[in-house]
């Protein structure tokens, strides 16, 4: 329950997500999303760090190997994320189709 208690809090999974590719700012991860606050940003990338999910380094912040592993863990639900999608679009109105 904890886990879900961290990764539920506003922006943490926006942070761990940012960071899947490799090592970023503070700067490039607020980018990532514009919405949030850089007081909050903070506190969840200190959430986070905490948690050992991420370090910061040289280049910036990156996933810790638990991080690493936490992400690939949510690849299945990306995958069925991806086919949600998919299958609750809008059909296109037959009468604007091209």
């Amino acid at each position: 329950m904890a886990l879900f208690d961290l990764v539920g809090r506003r922006w943490a999974l926006t942070c761990l997500w940012a960071l899947r590719d490799g090592p970023r700012t503070f700067r490039e991860i607020q980018a990532t999303d514009l919405r949030i606050s850089p007081s909050t940003l903070n506190q969840r990338l200190a959430d986070l760090r905490e948690a050992q999910l991420i370090e910061r380094g040289d280049g910036g912040y990156r996933l810790t190997p638990l991080g690493v592993d936490l992400l690939r863990l949510a690849d299945p639900l990306v995958e069925w994320a991806d086919r949600w999608a998919a299958a609750t679009e809008s059909p296109q109105d037959p009468s604007t189709a091209d």
